[in-house]
């Protein structure tokens, strides 16, 4: 009997795609006897998926899920502003669908639902992650009810175990699919032919870890201000996606607001709310200095190891505190009027903090010759292949574990 393998996509953005559609990719030409479909849940998802197939040469089917109960039309039609209601309506509306899989491949938690609440037990979920962050809503106890998760690296893998509670064998470590579609050449935007260094700026969504509501516009302001530097301004795809911005992992709402038109006519500034170019690392790969909060996406940018710097909006206690590893990779300000003299200051001081990205990096990561996407089919099959509970056939090793020391904040 023909194994169906489904890869969801259900977002409002695209930012998710390359984490899994690379598996995807691998696992159509690994195991061409099994039935492998993705289903999306907007065209704008459809429209990313047919890019990246058609760039690597492999056809795949896709299947666009749309929603059919006139009561989930209608609350997606009145509380989409504010709410992801059409992200949950897909999944009730598309059981049969769903029903049908022998395995769902996800980027995402929320697909939990159609276990926990749909009821669909025979179902096998495999999580794939997106992203190698730091943050504490990556290794919650959700991750502990998926059958299958592949990580990234030792960093990803030790802490489940040790904060989500997931049992060693429903976790294959297998790399970082989404780097086997990196450029050749870093990008250059066509704004840095000024051979000013450019600087991305990159504040998270979540209200009570993003540096933007605080301190962002003053950011902004500074660039405008001081134009030695050019500067990236490309948040994460979700933060001005809606007018107030809703997270659950911590109860809190905020407004993002607009960007003042003298900043998007200032020469030295590109801003970027969400285009393809925000979740493709073109951006981590063109900037010369990295400007952050909490995104998981510094560690894209340390992939080729350059100057980073982290302002601190909420007075956090980070060291020591492994949600906050990634400040070890460059200083800490607390303030954007010390943004200036910090800016100055990130490639004298680049040397002390490299060889801390490097094992950061390597501990997020776990990279060999072989593309992240062809390991990671090869468990996702493995993973789909076993009676739901069972355990694995491979057993697990435990990793060496390397401690890092985080440098001191700069006030």
């Amino acid at each position: 009997m023909t194994m169906k393998i489904g890869f969801l996509f259900n977002h409002d953005q695209i930012h998710q795609v390359a984490h899994s559609l690379p598996i995807a990719m691998a696992l159509a030409k690994q195991a061409p006897q099994t039935e492998i479909v993705i289903a999306t849940s907007n065209c704008q998802l459809t429209a990313e998926v047919r890019r990246l197939c058609a760039a690597q040469g492999v056809e795949l089917p896709i299947v666009q899920l749309e929603l059919r109960r006139p009561l989930t039309r209608l609350a997606a039609r009145h509380l989409e502003s504010v709410l992801p209601a059409t992200k949950l309506g897909i999944y009730r509306d598309n059981l049969d669908f769903f029903g049908s899989l022998d395995a769902l491949v996800v980027a995402e938690k929320t697909s939990l639902l159609l276990k926990t609440r749909y009821g669909l037990d025979k179902l096998r979920l495999i999580h794939t992650r997106h992203g190698a962050g730091d943050r504490a809503i990556g290794f919650d106890k959700a991750s502990a009810e998926f059958d299958h998760v592949l990580v990234s690296g030792p960093k990803i893998l030790e802490r489940l175990i040790a904060e989500a509670e997931v049992p060693p064998d429903r976790l294959s470590m297998v790399g970082y699919p989404k780097f086997d579609l990196l450029p050749d050449a870093p990008v250059r935007l066509p704004f840095q032919s000024n051979g000013k260094p450019t600087v991305l700026y990159n504040p998270h969504v979540s209200p009570h870890l993003s540096s933007w509501y605080r301190h962002g516009r003053a950011v902004l302001e500074h660039f405008l201000r001081d134009d030695r530097y050019n500067l990236i301004f490309a948040p994460h795809v979700m933060l001005f996606h809606r007018r107030f911005v809703l997270t659950i992992d911590r109860l809190r709402v905020d407004r993002p607001g607009l960007i003042d038109d003298r900043i998007l006519s200032a020469p030295n500034i590109h801003v970027d709310l969400g285009s393809r170019a925000c979740t493709d690392m073109s951006y981590t790969s063109a900037a010369d200095i990295y400007l952050g909060d909490v995104s998981s996406q510094v560690y894209e940018f340390l992939h080729r190891p350059r100057p980073c710097l982290f302002l601190d909006s909420h007075a956090v206690d980070w060291i020591d505190n492994p949600n906050f590893a990634h400040w070890q990779t460059g200083d800490v300000i607390t303030d954007p009027a010390l943004l200036g003299a910090a800016l100055d200051r990130a490639a004298v001081r680049h040397e002390r903090y490299k060889p801390v990205q490097q094992r950061l990096f390597s501990r997020s990561f776990d990279l060999t010759g072989e593309p992240s996407a062809a390991r990671a089919a090869r468990a996702v099959l493995a993973a789909a292949q076993r009676p739901v509970g069972a355990p694995a056939m491979v057993p697990w090793v435990q990793p060496t574990r390397i401690v890092d020391r985080p440098k001191t904040a700069v006030a």
